[in-house]
């Protein structure tokens, strides 16, 4: 997923955003409203990790305008105000979820899971084309019953396109799903990583649509 973390500690920032990317997520950090807001604007974020205390204003703020809007984005509040009170405000004003700091980073990813599978279309956690056997929950792909060794992008790419099979995904929402705001995306790049997971799984798993992205193939009909 693409995860938007709005943190203005930096040793917290830095570690949040080390272990979810660990966890296989594409990430970006910022410690501003105002960079935060920009990123929203640009990018289609999955999961948004909102501190309430930022420099330049509230998150409540922030969130309230997300609210407004008929974003599907997952918004996990942290923060060091740890008073039910406190807990209740965020909720009624619309976070999915609420964690006090400090708190455990790997509790802090099996949150992230469970907040974003509210706003995922539905889809089983198993995925079957052909002989290729997808296991969304468990971040494994078996062929013949083998598994498969994807790296995280590879992983990541073969995810989105999973999650709706049969749908086409443009190369600008690919290119969300794989990279951050910081890193430089080459001309060629998506089209090398697609290359690869067919390379893989095999030709046919992946269609070209021209001028429009890519789709994985809809499974047949059971």
């Amino acid at each position: 997923m693409r995860i938007l973390i709005m943190e203005d500690e930096p040793h917290l920032g830095a570690a949040v955003q080390e272990r979810v990317r660990q966890a296989g997520h594409t990430v970006d950090w910022f410690t501003t409203l105002e960079d935060g807001r920009a990123a929203l604007a640009a990018v289609h974020y999955d999961v948004l990790l909102l501190d309430l205390g930022l420099p330049d204003g509230s998150g409540r703020t922030l969130l309230r305008e997300i609210r407004q809007t008929s974003s599907p984005l997952a918004v996990l509040v942290t923060t060091a105000e740890d008073q039910v009170s406190d807990r209740i405000a965020g909720l009624s004003e619309g976070a999915d979820d609420y964690l006090a700091k400090p708190y455990d980073l790997d509790e802090l990813v099996a949150r992230i899971a469970a907040v974003s599978r509210r706003y995922r279309p539905l889809v089983d956690n198993r995925l079957r084309v052909g002989d290729i056997d997808i296991d969304l929950e468990r971040t494994r792909l078996t062929r013949n019953g083998q598994v498969i060794d994807l790296t995280a992008r590879e992983w990541a790419l073969v995810e989105l396109l999973a999650r709706r099979p049969g749908a086409i995904c443009s190369r600008e929402r690919i290119e969300d799903a794989l990279y951050t705001l910081e890193e430089e995306v080459g001309s060629n790049t998506i089209e090398v990583f697609v290359s690869r997971v067919r390379k893989k799984l095999g030709a046919d798993i992946i269609r070209t649509v021209r001028g429009r992205g890519y789709c994985l193939e809809q499974p047949p009909a059971s």
